[in-house]
């Protein structure tokens, strides 16, 4: 499974994590591997690999920053929801969304905070996984920190170490390469 990238939205609209893994070429053994990268500090371009060909690259955007990427991402989610919302009633929930390059995974907590996450289109419904990381790694490690902030103006991220290394780990245990 080839994983894209991961996203947190508090309730206010910020998105307050955000991590990208992006495939890199194949290697002469034929094996491709993963490098991550995380949120930019500078508001530079990014640039992806060619579009999805079955190869495992990630979709291609070119000359979007990764704020931009952030708010696209939201978008979707709000007007997709919102869209649910309307046309199937209030006991409906958007799950999950498909393109021809890859699936986006939703889930929302009681609180509000959003989990998006992009992958492969080959990929299940992943929500019972963003379940386990909001309930296992975001509460216990962001949530239950006193040192933790409790909101993130302007877009104060979530910069937990723990959190970040039981995400890698959480996410290499449960999802097959």
């Amino acid at each position: 499974m080839v994983l894209y990238s991961f996203y947190i939205f508090d309730r206010h609209t910020e998105c307050i994590y955000s991590r990208r893994w992006t495939p890199r070429p194949v290697s002469s053994s034929g094996t491709s591997t993963i490098t991550k990268t995380t949120r930019p500090t500078s508001s530079a371009s990014l640039s992806s690999t060619a579009p999805n060909d079955g190869s495992g690259a990630a979709p291609t955007h070119k000359g979007l920053s990764h704020a931009d990427d952030e708010k696209l991402i939201f978008g979707l989610v709000f007007s997709l929801r919102n869209m649910v919302t309307k046309l199937g009633g209030a006991d409906d929930t958007f799950l999950s969304y498909r393109t021809g390059e890859y699936k986006l995974h939703y889930y929302e907590t009681p609180t509000r905070m959003k989990f998006v996450m992009l992958t492969d289109t080959k990929v299940p419904n992943l929500r019972q996984y963003l379940y386990q990381i909001w309930a296992n790694l975001y509460v216990e490690y962001v949530v239950k920190n006193p040192l933790a902030p409790t909101e993130h103006p302007g877009g104060v991220g979530v910069s937990n170490e723990l959190f970040e290394r039981g995400l890698e780990a959480f996410l290499g245990a449960v999802l097959p390469a």
